[in-house]
């Protein structure tokens, strides 16, 4: 799990160095029988605010413009978690199949927590066949294709702030892929429609843009069936 926080920091340093913490050490920490690790970042003096949309959008921008996957291929180095539950990032050639898989996941896990619920199974079989493809594919065929970009995936107020002296906004705790811009997508931690629209201005969301919404929608929901995995009071998202 450290490993995968220690490198997205990493990964992100090359692109935002002033705008997230820097990684200093990794590495193993015994602690009697049971091995543990150390993971040390740079201090950040920053106050409890959520940056503005404005400042929000200029720092995302910049990350996702000037970062690129270093084979072309959507996923990430080494494994990272939502929570405790890890992340397959192995490689795909596609954005499509690499999102498929990981959603199928989120479900699997979603199942083993809360137990399986038919009308779930069932959704999801839509979902897959229909969903997936009519949104995500068309991304990728017809002379079109998207750019696997460096993306943080978990943001929310707890891990955004502002910079005590430099008023920019911070970013931390990550859970770096190389994905589809929309990815980070969460409206029920207050990145809502503000948000989105401010770094839309800035990036020109990737074609066909008629789906836009609709891609990124798609894209929440996974977000929010790990949250109802892992937190009780986020279980009412379910019945959304």
């Amino acid at each position: 799990m450290a490993r995968g926080e220690f490198e997205s920091l990493v990964a992100l340093q090359k692109y935002i160095p002033d705008n997230v913490p820097k990684p200093v050490a990794l590495g193993p920490l015994q602690d009697g029988t049971i091995t543990k690790c150390y993971f040390v970042v740079e201090f950040k003096d920053m106050l409890a605010l959520k940056p503005s949309p404005q400042a929000t959008a200029s720092v995302l921008s910049r990350l996702h413009h000037m970062s690129e996957s270093p084979n072309g291929k959507f996923g990430f180095p080494v494994t990272t978690y939502k929570g405790y539950f890890p992340v397959n990032n192995d490689w795909c050639d596609t954005w499509e199949a690499w999102f498929s898989r990981e959603f199928a996941q989120t479900l699997r896990n979603y199942y083993l927590r809360r137990g399986e619920d038919c009308e779930l199974v069932h959704l999801y079989s839509e979902f897959s066949d229909k969903i997936i493809p009519r949104l995500l594919r068309p991304l990728e065929t017809g002379g079109r294709s998207i750019k696997p970009t460096l993306c943080h995936t978990d943001l929310w107020h707890g891990n955004a702030a502002v910079g005590r002296e430099t008023q920019e906004c911070i970013i931390f705790d990550p859970c770096c892929l190389y994905v589809d811009l929309g990815f980070f997508r969460t409206e029920k931690y207050g990145w809502n429609t503000a948000y989105i629209e401010e770094y839309a201005k800035l990036m020109q969301p990737s074609e066909p843009q008629a789906d836009f919404d609709d891609r990124i929608a798609v894209y929440a929901m996974r977000n929010y069936i790990v949250s109802a995995t892992l937190w009780d009071h986020w279980l009412h998202m379910m019945d959304q």
